[in-house]
């Protein structure tokens, strides 16, 4: 070999590590590219065949099945285009399975993480749903109302124009409702231990926060016998119906329909199309 030419490739060779601690010969002469590409594709296939897997079984219910395959996305390829759809689905799963407070957390870090995504109004709706769903009796704990209230009042700020609006108003409402309830069962408990200075100032608070609830009438109605010094004998005190959360379709609000068109004296000069139905 030419001495020149021996000379010059252990030349080289001296310079890569001073290049690149981490560089091999291969990538410099220029062989690694190819490599890099073809690893790239690779890995852009894999999380492909799995997020494509995950929604075969997320759209037919197996959720379990779904989530694992989404939780490998995440895990072995956190930066591919799929990974923000896993985060999202992987929630979704975690909800429709009824793992409420897994879902909330999963679907909080989606916000954190994608704070601009054009589903942030879904996952704000998800994340009210997640403590909605949670709300029991009204003789227990409440914790779970007002924080599906705070979640669903949020989507109402920040977009108060999104399909998810008018359910989330009339769940509002539902909370409130059950809100009042709770209320009027701890207002009607104190008036049993004959507690009526705590028995009133529950039913002016619940008249003050629920003017509009359902069980206003019976609040206004108990506290004045109150203030008038007549308050229910123990063994009559039975108002609070029986429930739990009311239903939330009750509260929804009722398209107002179109007023009546005054019949016409003259016939029209032509045919008038049909409206076309535009609500699908």
């Amino acid at each position: 070999m030419n001495k020149s030419v021996v000379t010059l490739i252990g030349a080289v060779l001296l310079a890569l590590p001073v290049l690149s601690g981490c560089a091999t010969v291969i990538d410099y002469i220029g062989f690694g590219d190819d490599k890099a590409a073809t690893d790239a594709k690779k890995q852009e296939e894999s999380a492909q065949a799995l997020a494509r897997k995950g929604m075969e079984n997320y759209q037919v219910g197996r959720y379990f099945n779904a989530v694992d395959y989404f939780d490998q996305i995440l895990n072995r390829y956190p930066f591919s285009p799929e990974a923000t759809l896993a985060e999202l689905k992987a929630a979704d799963c975690k909800f429709f399975m009824e793992r409420y407070g897994e879902a909330l957390g999963q679907y909080k870090d989606f916000e954190d993480h994608h704070p601009t995504n054009e589903a942030i109004s879904y996952v704000l709706f998800q994340k009210g749903m997640c403590n909605y769903l949670r709300i029991g009796r009204v003789d227990r704990d409440t914790t779970y109302a007002g924080e599906a209230m705070k979640h669903f009042k949020q989507l109402l700020r920040q977009f108060p124009d999104s399909p998810y609006t008018p359910e989330a108003e009339a769940r509002i409402k539902a909370a409130q409702d059950f809100l009042a309830h709770h209320e009027f069962f701890v207002a009607e408990y104190y008036l049993r231990q004959g507690k009526l200075p705590e028995s009133q100032g529950r039913l002016k608070y619940l008249l003050t926060l629920y003017p509009d609830s359902s069980l206003a009438p019976q609040a206004k109605e108990l506290l004045a016998e109150i203030e008038a010094g007549k308050p229910p004998k123990r063994n009559s005190i039975s108002r609070l119906p029986k429930v739990a959360l009311p239903d939330w379709m009750l509260f929804r609000k009722k398209k107002v329909e179109p007023p009546a068109q005054k019949p016409q004296t003259l016939k029209p000069q032509f045919q008038e199309p049909a409206a076309q139905d535009t609500s699908t």
